[in-house]
């Protein structure tokens, strides 16, 4: 019999047979299935067996965990005793989209087209934090910087922040690279697409409020009607909307002009349509869109910082659930767009960490082996900001870990809101997540980490010594 035979066999009966699966792939830990009908799938039975430690629906995809290296050995054997076949990731992705509603849809388009460029952005968040480390005052001179008492340090601080900020600089050619690309079209013409919409001969995005007020703001005249010429640095949607017309006419003309001449032709006609479109319309309606957007965000968390505070915190996680979060990477790319800073990206921070908190509870209150390893290595992922072990492997596995998590990232939610807490990017969003915010802020922060860590520690540490029923078993 092979290693995992009979556990391969489990896995089978337990989620609705060899008929329920469509499509089958793996990841570093989990098996991916797309499968026929969830509702067949006995979650108790399943995770009952011993190389399953949790279980989980996502935007289509019934995932199992199992843990690094097992998996793979798990998948092959499935494969050799089933005619399920292999599948790519893409092919699980695709049969699953297949059954999710407009709304799931938009979700995972915008997963597909921000997550690729998440290791440059959080890249830049940490470089950005080096920065911190080294202009910002009071953190370890009263009143002073490190640059400032050792002017031979300037030097460095500037390279290393050209080096960092380069990525929000000129987002939209990162934007536009993914988009294009997600859209089926050629990724080159979206990179060319995002940087000629920062061109530096364009007004900078970050002075038109100025030049407006001033009616200092420059325009082409193109045959009567006077074109804003302005530039879209920081922006996320206008770049998104143009990628996709971008991309349907680049699919359009690949398809209809002859290969001898596309060249010449293809990218050419592509970015000056797509161009004049999005100077000429595009641009000005989605730039007024997206900021009506930032100031709604801007006057909820300025005029009722606690309420807003209190249910972005509240939220968070159960949006990490359903996959939605991912909607709110365009908000805090756009709030860091404009040069002030995000407030909300710090409480998604202290909500990886409350989660993290809640697992380490666990970790101490179990008596199970296999839970407590589980709980261990989710515990030290959540604080480096990955949630997905901790939130499906032990939090929702027990419901009320993850609600003692929720109360803890609430709390400090409202806390940091409260005292104005902002980053000047995206990190990682866990611990090391300090670093990305603004220096002035470090004490409201660390005070909001602490609430994160304790809150959803003890709260859990306790409920499971003393109410709950399930947990004892």
């Amino acid at each position: 019999m092979a290693q995992y035979e009979k556990q391969v066999k489990e896995i089978l009966e337990a989620i609705g047979g060899e008929e329920n699966v469509e499509k089958a792939t793996h990841c570093v830990t989990r098996l991916r299935m797309a499968l026929k009908d969830e509702s067949k799938v006995d979650s108790e039975k399943l995770e009952s067996i011993d190389i399953v430690k949790g279980s989980f629906s996502t935007n289509g995809q019934f995932q199992i965990i199992i843990g690094q290296g097992t998996v793979d050995k798990v998948y092959r054997e499935m494969v050799a005793m089933t005619d399920i076949g292999e599948s790519t990731k893409d092919d699980v992705k695709e049969t699953s989209a297949e059954k999710q509603n407009w709304l799931q849809r938009g979700v995972k388009m915008l997963a597909d087209i921000f997550i690729p460029i998440l290791p440059a952005i959080v890249t830049a968040g940490l470089l950005l934090g080096i920065n911190n480390l080294l202009t910002g005052e009071d953190i370890f001179f009263e009143g002073s910087s490190i640059v400032a008492e050792y002017p031979q340090w300037a030097g460095l601080a500037e390279m290393i922040n050209i080096i960092a900020s380069a990525a929000f600089v000129f987002l939209p050619a990162l934007i536009g690279w993914s988009a294009v690309k997600r859209f089926g079209g050629s990724e080159l013409l979206g990179i060319v697409l995002g940087l000629f919409l920062v061109h530096p001969d364009l007004l900078n995005a970050w002075a038109y409020a100025e030049a407006q007020e001033a009616g200092e703001v420059p325009v082409w005249n193109l045959f009567g009607f006077n074109i804003e010429a302005i530039g879209y640095q920081g922006q996320v949607l206008p770049v998104l909307v143009s990628a996709w017309v971008l991309a349907k006419i680049d699919i359009y003309l690949r398809k209809r002009v002859p290969d001898s001449i596309q060249m010449l032709v293809v990218a050419p006609v592509a970015l000056l349509v797509t161009g004049f479109l999005a100077f000429i319309v595009i641009g000005p309606v989605t730039f007024a869109i997206a900021n009506a957007i930032t100031g709604g965000f801007v006057w909820l968390f300025s005029t009722l910082p606690a309420i807003g505070g209190l249910v972005y915190g509240a939220v968070y996680a159960p949006l990490v659930i359903t996959g939605m979060h991912h909607a709110f990477l365009a908000v805090d790319l756009q709030l860091v767009g404009t040069g002030d800073g995000t407030f909300l990206w710090p409480i998604l921070a202290l909500s990886n960490i409350a989660q993290g908190s809640a697992a380490l509870a666990i970790f101490f209150a179990t008596r199970n082996e296999n839970m407590k390893g589980l709980a261990g290595t989710s515990t030290v992922s959540a604080y480096l900001g990955v949630t997905e072990p901790a939130l499906f492997g032990v939090n929702l596995r027990y419901k009320f870990p993850f609600i003692c998590a929720i109360i803890g990232a609430s709390t400090a939610g409202m806390f940091i809101t409260i005292n104005g807490v902002l980053a000047n990017s995206i990190g990682v969003g866990g611990l090391p997540g300090i670093f990305s915010i603004i220096p002035e802020f470090w004490m409201s922060f660390l005070i909001g980490m602490g609430i994160s860590i304790v809150v959803p520690f003890v709260l859990t540490y306790l409920y499971a010594q003393f109410a709950s029923k399930e947990f004892k078993k």
